[in-house]
């Protein structure tokens, strides 16, 4: 087939407009620091993560202000993957090879960081996952601000068997039907039984997403507490949780008779249901506003101040952002780049005063050693703490609890790169 030439002309005209885009994209990408934000703002989620999108605005804004990182400022990159877990993947691929963002702080629910987790290792892109999950994964692609179940569902489980919990005997494991508390339970069942609680004693509970009929669930929980001191633990996710807890108070369960221990609820997810019916009821976190520290206050106000005033309140996950967010920042000056390959062994070590009043540190697993912590909601809609524990607990990604588990090791120290082995296995970057 005989080729028609192409215009030189025409050829140099085009080769021009693509090096002066081309040359636009760099200097634009030369000019900022893009920071990706992945949370849900819309959806049953929405309840819980639409703060932290917030959050990293606020930490965006507050480090601009001292001069950008490297140099240049940070400029974010906000999409809104709607509460849907395939949404998460293309939101996090766009932003990851579209966008091309430098770092990404994002996810609430294990769902959809499961969905996320092979597009940041297939693109190497970094994760800031900030929410308390069950554990049993380990990847160089995310570092995990929130708690292992080592860090809260463990202690939160000794704090209701100990008489300052109320000595519990049977309990009930009540969840939203995914991994996160499908997984925390498992654990918390070993643990249970380890601890020589019989199956007998354990009734485990799940409901899907956005549930909002908890009657008869409430009735059951009642009648299981029938002739013996029980308690439940709570991993309900999103806006089930204002439902389950306005039902509570319709049956008159108040905390002297079932108290309720949640491990993914906080006084924003209660704002609307009313708090004189609910108090005494309990929360294990790492992080509650009333904690009284210097770093709190200023963490408080910084929040205040962002928002003018509108809302004062702060919880875990954000102080998990915020030790996440001022990690990287760290790192990133450290290594002197945003390359994740240097910034994430920049990471290691990296050492935050958190507004918990605790030096939080960044260990090799990914995790963080922080402090664990249970609160009492009081009349006035918040969490006092009413137990810590003395110094901040390295987490255990893979729960000692599990069989399967219990020989594994997460650690990834260059040149040993094991993100689940029983043994250290040697990999040639």
């Amino acid at each position: 087939m005989k080729r028609t030439p192409i215009c030189s002309g025409i050829v140099s005209t085009l080769l021009a407009v693509w090096m002066g885009f081309s040359a636009s994209t760099v200097h634009a990408a030369e000019d900022t620091i893009k920071v990706g934000i992945l949370h849900s703002l819309s959806g049953t989620m929405a309840i819980s993560e639409s703060i932290l999108k917030d959050t990293v605005l606020m930490l965006i804004a507050d480090q601009n202000k001292k001069g950008g990182l490297l140099g240049k400022k940070l400029e974010p990159v906000v999409v809104d993957p709607a509460s849907n877990w395939d949404a998460f993947a293309e939101k996090a691929r766009d932003l990851l090879t579209k966008e091309n963002v430098a770092v990404v702080f994002g996810c609430w629910t294990s769902a959809s960081r499961k969905s996320v987790l092979p597009v940041f290792e297939q693109s190497n892109g970094l994760l800031f996952y900030p929410v308390q999950y069950e554990g049993e994964e380990s990847s160089r692609n995310v570092f995990y601000t929130g708690a292992a179940p080592s860090q809260q569902a463990i202690p939160a489980a000794r704090y209701l068997m100990s008489k300052e919990g109320g000595e519990i005997r049977r309990w009930v494991l009540l969840g939203t039907d995914y991994i996160y508390p499908r997984t925390t339970n498992r654990i918390l069942s070993a643990f249970l039984a380890a601890e020589g609680v019989s199956p007998e004693e354990i009734t485990t509970i799940y409901t899907p997403f956005g549930h909002s009929d908890w009657r008869e669930i409430v009735s059951r929980i009642k009648s299981i507490s029938e002739g013996k001191r029980t308690g439940v633990i709570s991993t309900i996710n999103g806006d089930a949780n204002t439902h389950f807890y306005r039902e509570l108070m319709a049956q008159n369960v108040s905390a002297s008779a079932v108290p309720v221990m949640a491990l993914s609820v906080g006084e924003r997810e209660l704002l609307d249901v009313g708090a004189t019916g609910l108090a005494g009821q309990l929360a294990a976190w790492n992080y509650f506003q009333s904690v009284k520290s210097p770093e709190n206050d200023i963490f408080v106000k910084m929040w205040a101040d962002f928002n003018a005033q509108r809302d004062k309140m702060t919880n875990d996950p954000m102080e998990a952002t915020f030790i996440g967010f001022r990690m990287w920042a760290q790192a990133v000056s450290q290594a002197g780049t945003v390359d994740v390959n240097a910034v994430r062994q920049a990471m290691y070590g990296q050492r935050v005063k958190a507004p918990s009043g605790f030096e939080v540190v960044m260990n090799t697993n990914h995790h963080l050693s922080k402090p664990a912590m249970i609160g009492k909601l009081n009349s006035s809609g918040t969490f006092d703490v009413v137990w810590r524990s003395i110094n901040p607990i390295k987490a255990s990604v893979w729960s000692r609890y599990l069989p399967e588990s219990a020989k594994r090791t997460a650690d990834w120290t260059f040149p040993w790169v094991c993100g689940g082995c029983t043994e250290p296995t040697f990999k040639d970057w």
